[in-house]
């Protein structure tokens, strides 16, 4: 076991005794789907409460989100409980956190109804071609600017570690949110090839001084930039859409970098000790419907994977479309997560 992990579960074998929930009688959990996810999907802006009043109203049964922290939490959470689990679904794992998903063979596959004609085929590949996780949603990560700071505007990763830039970051720590780890996977792209100029570990020693805290999950981090804690913030390329359409703030700005950026694809899976495996099938059909899907783009603010989904204004006018997408071997991320923390700890 990564050592990553026996933090994350450390950590989880705690909050489990707060979050955790009894099992349910059997008539009960008959008619209900419970799905452990992370906290801002089933906040009250997110997209969890509608899901489930249409879930109810499209099949008549209830589903139960269960708040898990942030991604890389779920599937912690998942392994603690194992054989015993209480989760029928898995929703918010994504590309960096798959494949220890896969490996940790909890997971069952089950390809959703109509999912080859709706989901881009590339989606499904990036994220599982075996089908145990069904993409629902995708962005690319992006440092989101204050316009209105005095500080300047970045033009690069490498720019981030300039002096003008001390204490103006805003992080996530990547060992409990995917935006943290997405964006070390980003940072690894772009500085762990050989060819690169400056290292992996060099680049964050240079970066350090200039990340004003790594906030423990997105909600927070995003919270601690919009109330003007810092001019930059690691989030979505999507995120300044949001801003614009419900409080009209067009001064958040994703930047767009010619050396490219990492992509995140959210999934969801039905776990194979599931008590409840019919309504998970059909609630992973719901997920991926027309219907449920064009929920995501006003709550979710990333792109929904059903491609039929038509986007609102608010992503023409704010979104920004990366020029390049660029991958790494996810296979190092822990090693990579290590280093990072290890530095910024010194």
């Amino acid at each position: 076991m990564k050592k990553s992990h026996i933090l994350i579960l450390s950590i989880l074998s705690s909050s489990f005794l707060i979050f955790g929930c009894s099992k349910k009688a059997e008539n009960t959990r008959s008619k209900e789907v419970v799905v452990y996810t992370y906290d801002s999907f089933i906040s009250e802006w997110g997209p969890g409460p509608k899901l489930a009043q249409l879930f109810q109203e499209k099949t008549g049964y209830t589903v139960e989100f269960v708040d898990c922290g942030d991604g890389v939490q779920i599937l912690s959470r998942a392994l603690l409980e194992r054989k015993d689990t209480q989760a029928d679904i898995l929703l918010g794992l994504d590309n960096n956190t798959a494949e220890d998903a896969l490996k940790s063979d909890i997971l069952e596959a089950y390809l959703p109804k109509d999912a080859e004609s709706v989901i881009d085929s590339e989606l499904i590949a990036l994220l599982d071609p075996q089908h145990k996780l069904i993409p629902y949603d995708y962005s690319h990560f992006a440092l989101i600017y204050d316009t209105r700071s005095s500080v300047p505007e970045p033009h690069s990763l490498l720019d981030l570690t300039k002096g003008v830039y001390k204490k103006k970051i805003i992080l996530m720590d990547p060992r409990t949110s995917t935006p943290g780890l997405g964006f070390v996977a980003w940072t690894r792209a772009i500085f762990g090839d050989a060819q690169s100029k400056v290292s992996f570990d060099d680049y964050w020693e240079a970066l350090k001084p200039n990340i004003l805290t790594m906030a423990p999950g997105w909600s927070a981090g995003y919270g601690l930039f919009t109330n003007g804690e810092a001019p930059l913030v690691i989030s979505y390329t999507t995120s300044p859409a949001a801003n614009l359409e419900y409080d009209g703030i067009d001064y958040y700005k994703a930047l767009v970098f010619d050396e490219g950026h990492y992509m995140q694809i959210e999934g969801a899976g039905i776990l194979k000790d599931a008590p409840n495996k019919k309504l998970a099938k059909l609630f992973m059909d719901f997920l991926i419907s027309e219907e449920a899907q064009s929920e995501l783009p006003l709550t979710q603010w990333m792109y929904p994977a059903n491609k039929n989904v038509v986007l609102p204004p608010s992503y023409a006018k704010a979104a920004a479309t990366p020029r390049k997408t660029v991958t790494t071997d996810v296979s190092t991320l822990y090693v990579a997560t290590d280093t990072a923390m290890a530095i910024i700890a010194q």
